[in-house]
């Protein structure tokens, strides 16, 4: 297969990914937070400790919007701040303890919609599958 046919491929997989992505965690999130929060907390949940301008380049949302953001989840006792021991004007986020069980809550709705998609899988797909995403996680998403 030639590069520009497996680009067209990985644009048709990345739109599925999205899709299915969407599928699995809509309406998984708690109504005290909007979606915008919520991919942020997600994003913390997978990386933390992250910096605010971290969020800022992976979700995409300028510094001041992520600031506004990160102030409102603090105020939510969703996340907590944390200052860099060597430079204190540098901080990193994590979760709270409420933020955990907010984003395990989410998680396990997602978790069980995922376990469903895969009911009729066989042992045989099922390592395939895990497979395919040890290949793309190492090859693509580095």
């Amino acid at each position: 297969m030639d590069k520009n046919a497996l680009f067209d491929k990985w644009v048709s997989f990345t739109t599925s990914v999205h899709q299915v992505t969407h599928e699995l965690t809509q309406n998984a999130k708690s109504n005290s937070i909007t979606p915008v929060q919520y991919n942020i907390l997600e994003y913390i949940t997978v990386s933390q400790p992250v910096t605010p301008s971290e969020i800022s380049d992976c979700q995409h949302i300028s510094m001041p919007n992520t600031s506004r953001e990160l102030k409102k989840l603090s105020e939510k006792n969703l996340i907590e701040k944390l200052s860099d021991t060597e430079d204190r004007r540098k901080q990193y986020i994590r979760l709270s303890k409420e933020g955990e069980t907010m984003m395990n809550e989410a998680f396990a709705i997602v978790e069980s919609r995922f376990q469903i998609r895969l009911q009729h899988a066989s042992k045989e797909d099922i390592e395939d599958i895990e497979r395919a995403m040890d290949i793309l996680q190492t090859k693509l998403f580095y």
